[in-house]
């Protein structure tokens, strides 16, 4: 038998072995959720300083388990304790682990369940760190200024702080309601003066670096909206948010020099934990290319020289030779005097089309090339030869100088592009490998042909790409018509926008001479002013301008008149560096304080949308390596792994087709140029066949079956607090994780969820036991004081090993079907000792705290289980040692069991007794005497002279 001694070593925390990953084991329930009264009696404790307080006794509709009665109170228990508080100077000889949720901004609409995925997850990594000894540090707060705010405070004439404090109380009300182990006394919001501060402090410090300047350039700009916008929030030449029109327009703006840290931005990806993805995402966005920067003479259709010089960024140097026509930008510099009088009305007419279209759109390659040649023409000095100059909107003049040599033969863009408007094409990089085909253009490597010119002296025929890309660098810096280039697809960041609701800039313009004067930093914060019109003011002034006696000041230090800057900065400002002041909320003095910056950084986990990946976490990062520079913190990079959750889509929609004549069509028969009508079917008149789903009533109509992204214009959207009151919150959280992968998109199912309730209603009921003939629940647990049994051992050290591993690896789906199958287990023993009972209490405590805490505190727990140590496996636990074990009755062989290797007698004998062919020998006969040899035989000796045969 178990010594107590061995059990109490069996539960050690030490190392445990990893495993190979598993996939989830279906779960099947067969105790359907009832719905009769029930009595909630008693919790744990008894007095109301201690773990749940005493609850009045209630009458309430019984659920599968009484969650309703269980959360709110352990939510009250651990506001009212400060459990999950972070405290301001901690054991720095403790390891660390700061978790972060990528900053959410409160919209009205609150929280649908799709939102809770990330922070699901965030939740039981900190839960679970916390219990294996780490200092955790699990912020939220707010990135709250911006033009949702705004916009509604136009339509409705609220003043955005009001509907934005409404927001954070529905948002943190709603992230409550779910348990999440928040640090809530660290909270900050964005648009709190004592925070943009700091932001306002940054924007001094880049400015002083020269990293801050002005310059007039096109932007996205919106009437309606009264903003410029960034190219991400213009699809199809309308505002994304109101669908309103977009022009390109010269503005006088703020840039923050990003292009400074291109290199280090590039560069330090390598040493991140991030997706392979999101780094190829930024390497693409900075985009570095090395190549040539060369001048093309701009010439009359005769060939005469006309005084300008077009400058022009290749990466392909080698193919000059096929350069047979120039394309410059719709906004390039120069492009007035590229422009013959003969040109000028279609170039304008393009000119005009083009600023309505953001860069994304015309970059996209999906799109058909259009433009309009600008009647001018350059020397190619390669050729020697005159090639037209024409205008594209293709060419962006953002990129490089605005201008490109198109090489048809072995660009897609500029193939298309020379087919559509009827330009040569010459090709001047031979296949190496099969014969030329001049169908298409041969973008790749190969053998430089019909690369010769005695009139310039070059001649690169016969040689590969990279030699005569060399070859033509030099040539073009000894003859003056080039130098060797590094370029970035990366642009400096537009860093202004004309809003109200955002961080004022803190500087100033002296009236007598326009002078850009920085303000003191003793005068920060600079305080946004109370505006009650937020209205555009349709001049292109930002709605600050009508905040008169604060736009009007004096210079504090030279006394000069002055006036402040109307625009404010864009939304991104404030969650640049959040993360920081996470470390060091209330620091009055400091952005962050040194020794906690050095023992917080960086974020350890970072988790959020991939739609972030790359603005957001590049803007975060250069901030960041600029802080880095003038000392402010510690590590290169502010988040060392970032894990992007998917998407929960909503429930499948099924949809059926009707003909003109109302008749039901299959949908496999319907055609795209089709005019039939679509019909929603509800999913109760669905069945599936095969791999289709069809009409039950009707199964030769297959329909279209899809999920979609959740949102209010498709009436999709499932709000969690309803969730919540119909199944409790840690059905909730368990079903996201269980879903399927954490970085997966998954499809929201409402039977899914009914699953896992009803998994941890058996839970409940394992351990509480049955409800009492009231409804009502027994105040403590079946748990026993037994030694446990080697199998029951096995089964515990089995799960801890597998949740453990699952946790760490952010396998969650795979760590609750090793749970499922450890319950499904434990229903089939007698006994169910505390020593068991308790670890498991403990593996389930991240995933669904609530009844984690109660089942805890019933077993006698005063303190909160939050900071108890993880279970950790015993490896002589998890060891595959089963052996056939031979069982005689009166010495003859009757049967065999399947019994580990350290099997006791006792163990052995209750596994014979329990098998199907064996237990009919055993039942009900005197046993005079057992002989057992430890792996090699049991043999019963019965009193009875005869055993049947």
């Amino acid at each position: 038998m178990q010594t107590q001694a061995r059990t109490r070593a069996a539960l050690r925390f030490q190392a445990f072995p990893s495993f190979a990953n598993r996939a989830p084991l279906p779960f099947v329930i067969s105790f359907p959720p009832t719905r009769r009264r029930v009595r909630v009696r008693c919790s744990a404790a008894s007095d109301g300083g201690s773990i749940g307080g005493n609850p009045q006794q209630q009458v309430q509709q019984r659920k599968a388990y009484p969650f309703d009665a269980i959360e709110p109170r352990w939510q009250r228990y651990w506001e009212e304790n400060r459990t999950f508080r972070t405290p301001d100077e901690v054991d720095t000889s403790k390891p660390k682990c700061y978790i972060l949720d990528m900053f959410p901004y409160p919209s009205g609409a609150g929280l649908h369940v799709g939102h809770p995925l990330g922070y699901t997850a965030t939740d039981i990594l900190s839960r679970y760190k916390r219990m294996k000894g780490f200092n955790v540090l699990h912020p939220m707060g707010w990135d709250a200024f911006g033009l949702p705010a705004e916009q509604y405070a136009i339509e409705t004439g609220t003043h955005p702080k009001v509907t934005t404090k409404r927001n954070i109380e529905r948002f943190r009300s709603q992230l409550k309601s779910l348990g999440f182990s928040y640090d809530w006394d660290r909270e900050f919001s964005t648009t709190e003066p004592e925070y943009y501060k700091w932001t306002q402090w940054i924007f001094l410090q880049l400015f002083k670096k020269g990293l801050a300047y002005q310059a007039e350039i096109p932007v996205n700009w919106c009437p309606a909206l009264g903003t410029v916008l960034a190219n991400e929030e213009v699809v199809n030449g309308v505002s994304e948010r109101g669908g309103h029109p977009v022009v390109r327009k010269p503005m006088r703006q703020w840039i923050l020099k990003i292009t400074a840290y291109a290199d280090r931005l590039l560069e330090d990806l390598d040493d991140l934990d991030w997706p392979e993805s999101i780094k190829e995402m930024q390497r693409n966005w900075i985009g570095r290319s090395e190549g040539a920067e060369l001048e093309f003479g701009v010439v009359d259709s005769q060939g005469y020289e006309q005084g300008l010089k077009l400058s022009v960024y290749t990466t392909r140097p080698d193919t000059i030779f096929g350069a047979t026509f120039i394309v410059v930008a719709p906004e390039h510099p120069l492009l007035s005097s590229l422009t013959t009088e003969a040109q000028h009305e279609k170039v304008e007419h393009y000119r005009e089309l083009a600023s309505k279209k953001s860069d994304l759109e015309r970059t996209d390659l999906q799109k058909a090339k259009t433009g309009v040649f600008s009647g001018s023409y350059a020397m190619n000095p390669a050729t020697r030869e005159t090639i037209p100059i024409w205008i594209a909107d293709y060419v962006l003049g953002s990129y490089g100088t605005g201008a490109i040599m198109a090489v048809p033969a072995h660009d897609s863009r500029d193939y298309e592009f020379a087919l559509k408007y009827d330009i040569p094409i010459i090709r001047v990089v031979s296949h190496t490998d099969r014969s030329d085909d001049d169908s298409e253009p041969y973008v790749d490597d190969g053998i430089m042909i019909n690369s010769s010119n005695s009139l310039s002296g070059l001649n690169i025929n016969g040689l590969s790409c990279k030699d005569a890309a060399s070859k033509v660098i030099a040539w073009l810096e000894s003859t003056g018509h080039g130098i060797k280039k590094v370029n970035y697809k990366l642009r400096d960041w537009l860093f202004a926008r004309q809003r109200y609701w955002g961080e004022p800039f803190p500087v100033v313009y002296l009236d007598d001479s326009g002078e850009v004067v920085p303000l003191q930093e003793n005068e920060l914060p600079l305080v946004l002013p109370d505006l009650d019109d937020f209205n555009p003011t349709g001049t292109g002034e930002p709605p600050l301008a009508k905040a008169t006696s604060w736009v009007k000041t004096v210079d504090p230090v030279s006394g000069r008149h002055a006036r402040r800057e109307t625009n404010t900065m864009p939304q991104w400002a404030g969650s640049c560096w959040y993360y920081l002041r996470f470390m060091d909320p209330k620091n009055p003095t400091a952005l962050v304080g040194k020794d906690k910056e050095r023992y917080w950084s960086p974020v350890d986990i970072y988790v959020g949308g991939a739609e972030h990946s790359v603005l957001h976490l590049l803007y975060a990062r250069f901030w960041h390596k600029v802080l880095y520079d003038i000392g402010v913190v510690s590590t290169k990079e502010p988040f060392q792994c970032l894990i992007n959750q998917g998407l929960i889509l909503g429930e499948i929609e099924y949809t059926a087709f009707r003909d003109q004549e109302g008749r039901l069509v299959s949908a496999d028969s319907v055609g795209i140029t089709d005019n039939h009508f679509q019909e929603r079917i509800p999913a109760e008149k669905v069945m599936k066949v095969g791999d289709f789903y069809v009409i039950k009533d009707n199964p030769s109509i297959r329909l279209v079956a899809r999920a979609y992204k959740m949102s209010k214009s498709r009436g999709n959207v499932i709000n969690p607090d309803d969730v919540v009151s119909e199944y409790g919150a840690d059905s909730l959280r368990l079903y996201e994780m269980f879903m399927g992968p954490l970085r997966d998109s998954k499809t929201w199912s409402t039977g899914g969820i009914e699953g896992v309730h009803r998994f941890l209603a058996r839970t409940w009921r394992l351990i509480v036991g049955p409800p009492l003939p009231d409804g009502s629940y027994n105040c403590g647990t079946i748990a026993t004081d037994d030694e446990p049994t080697l199998d029951q051992l096995r089964s515990l050290h089995r799960c801890i090993a597998k949740v453990s591993e699952e946790i760490q690896e952010t396998r969650f789906n795979t760590g609750i079907s090793a749970m499922m199958e450890f319950v499904n287990a434990a229903y089939k023993w007698d006994k169910h000792p505390k020593s068991i009972l308790e670890p498991f209490v403990l593996l389930l405590s991240p995933f669904a705290p609530h009844m984690a805490e109660e089942l805890w505190s019933r077993m006698g727990h005063q303190e909160s289980l939050a900071y108890e140590q993880f279970p950790e496996a015993e490896s002589e636990f998890l060891k595959d040692s089963s052996i056939v074990l031979p069982v005689q009755i009166n010495g003859k062989t009757r049967g065999t069991i399947l019994v580990d290797e350290a099997c006791s007698e006792d163990d052995a004998f209750r596994l014979a007794s329990e098998d199907e062919k064996l237990s009919k020998y055993i039942s009900e006969r005197m046993i005079k005497k057992r002989i057992y040899v430890p792996g090699r035989i049991l043999n019963v000796i019965l009193d009875h002279h005869k055993v049947s045969s």
